[in-house]
């Protein structure tokens, strides 16, 4: 159930993808005003009023067109909009986070500390300083790249991580991380001031020859060692309050084959496993609005979540790319467990995200085989249908 003083009010979303975003927002009882970059189906039937922006992965949304769009969703609103939600594509520019936080309330966290975050100088000193395992990490190329890769400052969704060249150009944008074998476990945590809780979800990698790190999927449901998820969470706790983080906020850890955690980022937004973790009520976004709006009436988001949250059982989400060959999107007949549908004719280019296909089983095995039999089945639809249009 929605907190009953904000439940039905207007609330700004934006993001590369807002979908996930508006769909938990509108099971919360909010009316979402979306800007992103995709404008797909699910994002609009969510959404109360939308916008569609270019953005570029590398530097995000231009910050005039932002604002604009943002400015007439507000005043277009049918009652003003409670703060603004940030999603995927703001890492890269805190500049851009904070010229926002000037005209809107912000939810969630400051641009100073997602600056402070994502600051592989900042960030990897505080963890050495708290005593937190993490990958080697360095500015300046290593002298043998062999086990090391290339990242992007700001990154998300895996395509901005390479194999470190031999000889990478000079690019002040780019930093050098030691490669760390073992098993991929992400923390969605709600943090505040007043508490904090936390879930765990496994995720992996779609690679293709050129982007070999690129983001697959995420199931929730994981059944983790007690020892690890405790000292999983006494690292996130340490990292939230080093960096005073609020909000949904992804701890992102490789579990190395010895069963130790080593951090390796953290995302100071909602991420991707709000498909995998969040409930029929929407009450992660909730608890996201609770850790900056409500808190001020003495709410805890974590006790929110420990007395109102129902997670599935166990649910899988995964990307689709359109890796066969660019195309239209066809006009098509989707399935009930896609999400994320591009509206017919919308030009994908090869390599893309085509759509998001969501699975629920009894455990997180059984929803990444169903997930994986559907992203089979509706590639096969898209392209077949596309096939059929051709003259």
């Amino acid at each position: 159930m929605a907190n009953t003083n904000l439940a039905s009010k207007s609330i700004l979303i934006a993001a590369f993808s807002g979908r996930a975003l508006a769909q938990s927002a509108a099971r919360a009882g909010y009316r979402p005003l979306v800007v992103d970059c995709f404008g797909d189906l699910d994002m609009r039937a969510a959404a109360d009023a939308w916008r569609c922006l270019p953005a570029r992965v590398q530097v995000g949304f231009l910050k005039r067109p932002l604002i604009d769009a943002l400015d007439e969703l507000a005043e277009q609103a049918p009652t003003a909009p409670v703060g603004l939600v940030l999603g995927a594509g703001f890492e890269c520019n805190p500049r851009l986070v904070a010229a926002l936080a000037e005209r809107y309330s912000l939810i969630g966290n400051s641009a100073d500390t997602i600056r402070r975050v994502k600051d592989p100088e900042t960030f990897f000193s505080t963890l050495d300083t708290l005593g937190i395992r993490h990958p080697e990490t360095r500015r300046t190329p290593p002298n043998e790249a062999a086990g090391w890769l290339m990242k992007r400052v700001g990154g998300s969704g895996g395509l901005h991580i390479h194999d470190c060249p031999a000889e990478p150009r000079p690019d002040p944008r780019r930093y050098f991380q030691r490669f760390e074998p073992g098993e991929p476990v992400s923390l969605l945590g709600i943090t505040s001031q007043r508490g904090a809780a936390f879930a765990a979800t496994g995720q992996w990698t779609n690679p293709r020859p050129r982007r070999r790190y690129r983001y697959g999927g995420a199931v929730s449901g994981l059944r983790i060692d007690v020892d690890l998820e405790t000292v999983m969470i006494d690292v996130a706790l340490d990292v939230s309050k080093a960096f005073q983080l609020v909000g949904l906020v992804s701890f992102d850890f490789i579990v190395s084959p010895e069963g130790e955690p080593i951090l390796l980022e953290v995302n100071p937004r909602p991420g991707a496993s709000l498909d995998v973790l969040d409930d029929s009520a929407g009450t992660l976004f909730e608890a996201h609005v609770t850790s900056s709006v409500a808190a001020r009436a003495g709410q805890s988001p974590a006790t929110l979540l420990q007395s109102q949250w129902r997670p599935p059982r166990a649910k899988a989400a995964a990307y689709l790319y359109a890796d066969r060959s660019e195309l239209a999107a066809p006009p098509l007949d989707w399935p009930g467990w896609a999400a994320d549908r591009p509206a017919a004719g919308t030009k994908i280019g090869r390599g893309q995200p085509l759509a998001t296909v969501i699975a629920e089983a009894e455990t997180p095995s059984e929803a990444i085989h169903l997930c994986r039999e559907r992203l089979g089945i509706l590639e096969r639809l898209v392209y077949d249908a596309q096939i059929e249009r051709e003259p």
